[in-house]
């Protein structure tokens, strides 16, 4: 799955480095990830890490209500271009250029989708591996799919929707799976009519796909989100009652033998 998105990559390194602060130490010449993790450690309590998963998920929930909202508004204006389109020969080139904007914004939307996913996708898998209170952690997910297969799921399924609306359409995903590609692809579509107002339903149909996509994935991440704090919380409350127990045993009173009498086992 190609990961693309530079801000939700950020979001995500924090949130396994937040992850693998919470029961690792690492050593002092570990690489950059486990390097970040160790920064972690060293600056926040679990309560903290909590926190901070919180926090993050909010923010990628954040980007995905933006990027939802962006997909509903090119959805409108590509239904605008169509009207408008029925009217005339072909559209002026200065508002077809404001169509060419918003479908490389579409594909850009696409984009920023999948790196999510891969991101979130990718952490489960990093939490599975390091940890087994993790990976044992009882979800309510289909089939008992993982987090990160359920991701993969979203991915492939997002993936071939947009490749049978462009086939419908006698395009391949390959003519909108890169910028270049994109702009090419419209500027042939651009000559005539019937391509404008193919290019407008195509454009106009996998925007309402992505709104409903960003949906589905927001509820994933939330749910992930769900679960990756009250592991956390759980994780806490065990050291807490661990440190307890500890504090009890070696602060017991300890009591003095009487004089004269002697130490012996008694069986």
């Amino acid at each position: 799955m190609p990961h693309r998105c530079s801000i939700s990559n950020r979001l995500l390194t924090g949130l396994v480095a937040v992850a693998l602060a919470a029961g690792a130490v690492v050593p002092a010449n570990a690489g950059t990830a486990t390097g970040a993790a160790t920064e972690w450690t060293q600056v926040l309590n679990n309560g903290e890490l909590v926190s901070l998963v919180g926090q993050s998920g909010e923010q990628i929930q954040n980007q995905l209500t933006q990027i939802s909202q962006l997909a509903q508004q090119i959805e409108t204006q590509l239904n605008i271009y169509q009207n408008l389109l029925q009217n005339t020969a072909t559209l002026p080139s200065h508002m077809w250029g404001q169509v060419e904007s918003d479908l490389n914004q579409l594909r850009s939307i696409v984009d920023q989708g999948q790196s999510i996913s891969f991101s979130m996708g990718n952490a489960d898998d990093v939490l599975q591996q390091r940890f087994q209170s993790y990976s044992s952690l009882k979800t309510n997910l289909p089939n008992s799919e993982s987090f990160s297969s359920s991701y993969q799921t979203w991915s492939d399924t997002n993936r071939d929707t947009i490749a049978s609306t462009l086939k419908a359409a006698s395009l391949t995903a390959d003519q909108f799976d890169t910028e270049e590609g994109t702009m090419s692809s419209l500027r042939s579509m651009s000559e005539t009519a019937d391509g404008q107002m193919k290019a407008l339903q195509v454009g106009h149909e996998i925007a309402a796909q992505q709104v409903a996509q960003m949906q589905k994935l927001r509820g994933l991440v939330s749910q992930q989100m769900t679960m990756m704090g009250t592991w956390l919380q759980t994780e806490q409350t065990d050291k807490d009652l661990a440190q307890a127990r500890r504090e009890k045993f070696f602060n017991a009173e300890v009591k003095s033998i009487p004089e004269g009498q002697k130490m012996e086992p008694r069986w």
